[in-house]
């Protein structure tokens, strides 16, 4: 939600704004007459918003190359989908859309979804939907605990016998793909790498303030001011120079 990098445009903390957004990119794609495929995740709290089902809509009436990948974790924020969607099978939700439901916990099978869904954009078939079904085992922030709208036993018991990346481990180990010895010394080059990249972001130094205007404006606008701040004296990324 708050990421954003070369062809993927995050960035935005609007509940389910990101679904438009994705048309907007397939239709650029389709104008263009470029084989890409615009895809565009939202959650099942985010399915409910009016904007996304307007999404749908104009994705199938221009017959746009977009997957929309809907990732039910079961809850939105602290709401469980029972309790918040009347109709819970959010592949369904297309109308003329054809949807697919996948286990989002089975690495092999969303790589195969997504795979098809991609290959059927690309043959100008329209767009398509995901339903990828998962499982967060936090909160949805800093601040919620988890634990007040499920039981801890729910979370453990899906930790033990839906964890894609365990399942996976014993798959290619049950397939004679990988030893468990070499996956465990898989795990300690990832988990040493992951520390390192902690203890370099958190010995890094506070970014300068000017920072949080750059990359919008290739130039300062005419009367834009912030105030109490030059910014001709700033040196600041959108100065031209």
């Amino acid at each position: 939600m708050h990421l954003y990098a070369k062809d993927f445009y995050g960035g935005n903390g609007i509940v389910g704004a990101q679904v438009p957004l994705g048309v907007g990119i397939a239709l650029r794609m389709k104008h263009r007459g470029e084989k890409f495929v615009s895809v565009t995740l939202y959650g099942d709290g985010a399915a409910n918003q009016g904007q996304v089902f307007e999404a749908f809509n104009i994705a199938k009436l221009w017959n746009l190359p977009v997957i929309f990948i809907c990732e039910n974790n079961k809850y939105g924020m602290g709401t469980s989908v029972q309790r918040s969607s009347a109709n819970t099978n959010y592949y369904t939700r297309g109308d003329y859309i054809p949807g697919l439901w996948v286990d989002g916990m089975d690495i092999l099978t969303v790589r195969e979804a997504t795979r098809f869904a991609a290959d059927w954009c690309r043959s100008d078939k329209g767009p398509i939907l995901l339903e990828t079904e998962t499982y967060r085992y936090h909160g949805h922030s800093m601040s919620d605990p988890g634990t007040s709208y499920r039981t801890r036993e729910e979370v453990q018991s899906m930790r033990r016998g839906r964890d894609p990346i365990a399942l996976f481990q014993k798959s290619i180990v049950d397939n004679g793909l990988c030893t468990q010895d070499e996956v465990k010394e898989i795990e300690k080059r990832v988990r040493t790498e992951v520390d390192k990249e902690v203890e370099r972001a958190m010995s890094d130094s506070e970014p300068p303030l000017e920072m949080m205007f750059g990359n919008i404006y290739h130039g300062i606008p005419p009367n834009y001011k912030i105030r109490g701040c030059d910014l001709k004296t700033w040196g600041s990324p959108f100065v031209t120079k």
